[in-house]
């Protein structure tokens, strides 16, 4: 009986995760293909063409959520003696963040504004107010913090989800296989911020993103035991 339960857990979690995994995947191929056909320059300004002041100053704000406030975000549930979303997000984003380094060092591909400038006919289009960086473009921190925040949010929620669901329900699992595709739209805004202002390629956000949603689910996937554990630790001795 007790190994039936744990096969409907198991299950149910796997499908809520896969909304989410489905859509990134399907996204992502969208993205190849795109990188396929069109050359790197002219995708760029394919994708960075429509400019508004309501869509620069929103993108510009939103960007900087991967800076610091997401960090503040996932310090939060410590206030809840919930241990397991904070050390989840520092590992992932540490274990992403050095093979980004490694990956900017050994590329050390141009930014944006600087691979342009040897092109006098093609104009980038810039938000004002927003410091231009001119290297270390491959592959994008921030698109990969953005992937790290929301896929962990989406394996916190998939796994409280099924901890809670006694038996399927059709509505509440609606609402939460819909709350996956909000985060993974909240992710992907993130990585596109970054083409807005122009501070990566497609290219890079790209590689950032499969880093952002990888390390996180890697994480989980072998560190899930020892997370509840010292959660469950966490709790007794603040209690």
């Amino acid at each position: 009986m007790q190994r039936e339960t744990d096969t409907f857990y198991t299950t149910l979690m796997k499908k809520t995760l896969s909304v989410y995994g489905i859509a990134y995947v399907a996204l992502l191929m969208f993205v190849l293909g795109l990188l396929y056909v069109y050359p790197k320059l002219e995708l760029h300004l394919l994708l960075n063409s429509y400019h508004t002041g309501i869509e620069d100053t929103f993108f510009k704000y939103y960007s900087q959520l991967a800076e610091w406030p997401l960090y503040i975000l996932a310090l939060l549930p410590l206030f809840w003696k919930k241990i397991g979303m904070t050390i989840l997000f520092a590992l992932s984003e540490l274990s992403g963040g050095a093979i980004l380094q490694i990956l900017k060092h050994t590329f050390s591909f141009e930014r944006p504004v600087s691979a342009f400038e040897n092109y006098q006919d093609m104009v980038l289009p810039l938000v004002q107010g927003v410091d231009m960086h001119h290297s270390n473009s491959f592959p994008s921190g921030h698109a990969s913090t953005f992937f790290v925040f929301f896929t962990c949010c989406a394996l916190i929620l998939a796994y409280h989800y099924q901890l809670k669901t006694k038996r399927h329900n059709h509505r509440r699992w609606f609402m939460i296989n819909s709350s996956m595709l909000v985060l993974l739209v909240l992710a992907a805004l993130g990585a596109y911020s970054r083409i807005y202002l122009s501070q990566h390629f497609l290219s890079d956000v790209c590689v950032g993103s499969i880093i952002g949603f990888t390390m996180p689910c890697l994480v989980f996937y072998f560190g899930k035991d020892k997370l509840l554990k010292l959660e469950k630790e966490y709790t007794k001795t603040n209690d």
